[in-house]
């Protein structure tokens, strides 16, 4: 199907609207409208919050009657159930639109195709497919566990330039720079749920919140929901992480016993206790269907020490790999990014670069694994 440079012009601007959503759509995909008679913008807004209105019904209500056989370009398919708002199909047909693009079907099996037939019974002409890479890269996560059940794992990481992360000691801050470190607080205000090891927790008593003031003033209402996998309990209750606002998920073993988690128990812990695999570790894969599936959780942001960071690696688990590199050598006896023990070439994991970008002086690499070498 053929698209006009009209077309593309106008779903662009939807696009550019559904990305101002980045931080506050959670657990809902970001989604923008653009409405358009006769080649001016007669209504654009985007999705805000979960529980709000959708972009539709916005943009619909800035519109007005000038709705009335407007071209209505969406992001994603209209949605054509009812949740915590109507349906957004049902919100086009009323308002009389002649014509709906949309940049892609919605993957949610609520939708699926559903919401494009329903306009389409209406007699409303509606053809899909414009710029849909770019709306698919706009909700990773939301499409991943809408199809697969299972969140979209980034997982970040910060070098030197010789691949080392910490000091032999542990000690590791500030291996990058302020504007990466600024940078960083976006991943995290972009994601639902951080990761992170028992081992980080100890060493480094990390917060895992979002403290820009600039992200937090653009409505990023809620924290990421902290997730610390401690497969023996060994979190103190003085850890920062659990003395800050927001969620806190601990992921420990199923021999734990109840009085010890007791402890720990308060309004912002929840904990999900599994059996250990063979390495007496806590699996992976069921800590992220649980996410998915218990948390409605999108995104995933790992940050964490080498050997949690390489059991994600090993297990195919990383959906993306951000790694900030500084400018800075910290020797041979230095900890190693990943704890991934190959032994072969034909055992490497290879890459695909899909992003650089200077911050101040550091660089950040992003990467997808490749499923063959």
């Amino acid at each position: 199907m053929s698209f006009s440079a009209d077309d593309h012009r106008f779903m662009a601007r939807a696009l550019q609207l559904a990305a101002r959503g980045l931080y506050t759509t959670d657990p809902n995909p970001r989604v923008g409208c653009v409405l358009v008679r006769d080649g001016d913008i007669v209504g654009e807004a985007w999705h805000q919050r979960a529980g709000e209105p959708h972009a539709e019904p916005l943009a619909l209500c800035q519109a007005g009657a000038r709705a009335q056989g407007a071209t209505a370009y969406v992001t994603l398919e209209p949605c054509s159930h009812f949740g915590r708002t109507p349906p957004c199909a049902d919100a086009l047909i009323a308002a009389g639109v002649s014509r709906v693009v949309v940049a892609m079907q919605d993957p949610n099996p609520l939708v699926a195709g559903q919401g494009l037939e329903r306009l389409q019974q209406a007699g409303i002409a509606v053809e899909c497919g414009v710029l849909e890479a770019q709306a698919t890269a706009l909700n990773p996560g939301f499409i991943q566990r809408m199809r697969v059940g299972r969140p979209f794992v980034r997982l970040k990481l910060a070098m030197s330039l010789d691949g080392r992360t910490a000091m032999r000691s542990g000690e590791s801050q500030w291996i990058t720079g302020s504007a990466a470190r600024a940078d960083v607080q976006r991943l995290r205000a972009r994601s639902s749920a951080i990761i992170t090891g028992i081992d980080s927790v100890c060493l480094d008593d990390p917060q895992l919140t979002v403290r820009d003031p600039d992200l937090l003033s653009e409505g990023t209402a809620l924290q990421p929901l902290r997730v610390v996998l401690d497969s023996h309990l060994r979190l103190s209750p003085s850890a920062r992480v659990l003395q800050v606002p927001g969620k806190v998920l601990l992921v420990t073993s199923d021999q734990v016993a109840p009085a010890q988690l007791a402890e720990l128990a308060s309004g912002s812990v929840d904990w999900l206790a599994l059996p250990l695999d063979d390495q007496g570790r806590i699996p992976l894969a069921p800590v992220l269907q649980h996410l998915a599936q218990s948390c409605q959780s999108n995104e995933v942001l790992v940050e964490t020490g080498a050997t949690l960071a390489g059991s994600f690696m090993a297990q195919g688990l990383v959906d993306e790999l951000v790694v900030y590199m500084a400018p800075t050598l910290l020797g041979s006896d230095a900890r190693p990014l990943l704890e991934l023990p190959l032994t072969q070439m034909a055992q490497q994991q290879r890459l695909q670069l899909t992003d650089v970008r200077h911050f101040g002086d550091d660089l950040r690499l992003t990467y997808k694994p490749l499923t063959e070498c």
